[in-house]
């Protein structure tokens, strides 16, 4: 039978939100994860290369996955909102997604500004598994919320992200309370471009549980 693939349209609290619903490839799902894209503003969306192969490593590793564009981006409604408005957009697709899977534990994950997005919702989901936030911009300030994150925190990182350079993401990670890991991958940039198959298979690794 051949994986199930579903484009959405998720209502959201400005709009109808697009959407795409990805089962595994083999088997029926052992978890449900939501991916957030990177900046809308710079060019992110859920079909952005990272988002795309992220996607791709969860559902090998066995979860069904919602990807969806924020406010404004490509099919879905309303503008940009300076990363307010875009987290109650990732909330909505993330309350649609626990409500088409209720038996299913869940994760989070995030790109880029997606980090930052799946992060804060981290807050507010305790139940959640994990939350995987990947390329993690350190350059950006206000990062203190991290630290109230209880659910296990895993990063993925290349090791020469320019958004992130590597002793000053050490620096920051050092902060941060348990549980949490990193993967580091080796790639010349933020976009794993040259390693994307690395990349993949650290998602797999990490997984969904």
């Amino acid at each position: 039978m051949p994986r199930k693939i579903e484009s959405l349209k998720i209502p959201g609290p400005a709009g109808d939100l697009e959407a795409l619903l990805e089962e595994p490839e083999n088997g029926e799902p052992i978890a449900a994860v939501l991916v957030c894209h990177p900046h809308p503003q710079h060019g992110g969306t859920m079909h952005t290369r990272v988002v795309h192969r992220t996607a791709r490593g969860l559902r090998k590793a066995g979860a069904v996955v919602l990807r969806f564009n924020y406010r404004g981006v490509n099919l879905s409604q309303g503008e940009y909102d300076h990363g307010h408005g875009e987290i109650e957009d990732g909330r909505a697709c993330l309350e649609f997604l626990r409500g088409r899977y209720p038996e299913l534990p869940f994760a989070l994950a995030g790109f880029s500004f997606g980090s930052r997005i799946a992060l804060k919702l981290a807050l507010d989901y305790p139940q959640a598994t994990k939350v995987i936030p990947i390329g993690y911009p350190t350059k950006y300030p206000n990062r203190e919320y991290i630290s109230e994150v209880k659910i296990p925190k895993v990063f993925i990182h290349s090791t020469n992200d320019e958004h992130g350079p590597r002793p000053e993401f050490e620096a920051f990670f050092a902060t941060l309370p348990e549980p949490k890991e990193v993967k580091w991958v080796e790639s010349k940039d933020h976009f794993f471009v040259d390693n994307l198959e690395a990349f993949e298979e650290a998602v797999v690794l990490t997984g969904p549980l």
